[in-house]
């Protein structure tokens, strides 16, 4: 099926969405927002500290009525981020996002540097794109057939 390495190549002119940790959560979701998407790296220099995602919004700051504008993202990231190498199946990662129920996943090098973002969207648009390259070849090879 491929390596999360193919996904990121096809997102390579998109830059990492990052967030401090002393960030306001009203900033960080103007960021999210601004680029229409639903999770931030939290990111201390090149250290991944967290991930800030809807999720997190919605239990820690919504439902505690938490103010946005004085609430800092440190104190309501996932701080346990779960993570996966460039070189880890697309199958893999889709079984641990499925099981975690998560939808986004830091992507690490070998020196355990964040190199990418990969999403549950990014992995069902491969597949799409993987099925419908097959479908092509058996339609190519029915007619060729015939």
């Amino acid at each position: 099926m491929g390596t999360v390495r193919t996904v990121l190549f096809t997102k390579a002119d998109r830059p990492l969405a990052i967030t401090r940790p002393d960030a306001t959560v009203l900033e960080a979701t103007q960021v999210m927002n601004a680029q229409k998407i639903g999770s931030l790296l939290v990111m201390n220099g090149d250290q991944l500290v967290g991930i800030f995602t809807e999720r997190d919004v919605l239990q820690r700051v919504v439902a505690e009525m938490q103010s946005a504008t004085t609430t800092l993202v440190r104190d309501v990231m996932t701080v346990d981020v779960i993570c996966c190498g460039t070189s880890d199946s697309i199958d893999e990662v889709a079984d641990l996002m499925s099981h975690r129920r998560i939808r986004h996943v830091p992507v690490m090098d070998e020196n355990g540097l964040v190199v990418g973002l990969i999403s549950i969207g990014d992995i069902n648009a491969h597949r799409v794109s993987n099925y419908e390259v097959a479908l092509q070849q058996v339609e190519d090879y029915m007619h060729r057939r015939s």
